[in-house]
């Protein structure tokens, strides 16, 4: 949403829309209290596989459908966010002309073979081209949370220890006295790392184990 800036998704997020349920409920024409979390799973496949570059027939083998019911999907997609249809192919452009593509925090990839002779080799690349601004400001993200969160604790002087990331969620070993000042600490710094046309949110979850871990409703 941040790097189309697509009207329609910036609005859905605003809106606290759940993108997945709403794909799905065009997807099996149903209403969004009707989707069950089968179809969910699916919509969400097909989100992030059409931004990603899946093609009707790679749709269609996720899914499990026909080939035309895949390049119907894609074409409902773009056609409620066209603006994601723009940037994916002003991305390939840009990759192509620059040789490399860049997160929202300015870290580059270099993709060698963007302008490949070789077709295989040159779609392969754009779908790295297309995917690198997106998992790789997520990733920018998570580890600037960490340098944060890790600064706070040290000029805290807290006993909690930040013990694992694992892919967006950090771990952290706590003493039950220190979960109040932690819980208000990420839930300021790991929306705000940076800034971004639609809002970060942060769920934060809490237990004696990671095995146990339950909601934390505030």
């Amino acid at each position: 949403a941040h790097l189309s800036q697509d009207n329609n998704m910036l609005t859905a997020f605003a809106d606290g829309e759940d993108i997945h349920a709403t794909t799905a409920s065009e997807m099996f024409n149903v209403t969004p209290s009707e989707v069950d979390a089968s179809m969910r799973r699916q919509a969400k496949a097909l989100n992030f596989g059409v931004v990603y570059g899946l093609s009707p027939f790679g749709v269609a083998k996720q899914l499990n459908i026909t080939v035309e019911e895949g390049n119907r999907y894609i074409e409902s997609y773009f056609s409620k966010y066209p603006k994601v249809y723009d940037y994916l192919e002003q991305t390939k452009i840009l990759a192509s002309k620059t040789g490399y593509v860049e997160t929202v925090t300015g870290r580059r990839r270099y993709i060698a073979e963007i302008n490949a002779t070789n077709a295989h080799l040159r779609q392969a690349a754009e779908r790295m081209a297309i995917n690198m601004p997106v998992q790789g400001t997520a990733a920018d993200i998570i580890k600037l949370a960490m340098i944060q969160l890790d600064a706070f604790i040290t000029a805290k002087q807290l006993q909690t220890k930040l013990l694992l990331q694992v892919h967006d969620e950090l771990i952290f070993d706590a003493p039950v006295e220190e979960n109040e000042i932690l819980v208000e600490a990420i839930d300021r710094i790991m929306p705000s790392v940076i800034e971004l046309r639609t809002k970060l949110e942060v769920d934060v979850k809490s237990g004696l184990s990671w095995g146990t871990l339950e909601p934390l409703y505030r």
